[in-house]
């Protein structure tokens, strides 16, 4: 997911999580921590069952968002 991008290394690149239509296993999130609740949000919203954040994304509240919606988060 990248708003600014439409591909990347020869796949799609979707703006958000919302317009993805497959099953998502995990979602990496490589962004600052104030930028990752509402990717987060988005996650929980389409069924993810994992959200990682990248060393130095990382934003607590978050996790715990995610974890009490039954994803696993680190």
């Amino acid at each position: 997911m990248n708003p600014r991008l439409t591909e990347a290394l020869g796949e799609r690149v979707y703006p958000s999580l919302r317009e993805i239509s497959e099953h998502v296993d995990v979602v990496l999130i490589f962004r600052r921590p104030e930028a990752v609740p509402p990717v987060v949000e988005d996650a929980i919203t389409m069924g993810a069952p994992v959200v990682w954040m990248q060393p130095g994304a990382e934003n607590l509240e978050a996790a715990s968002r995610a974890q009490a919606a039954g994803l696993t988060a680190w």
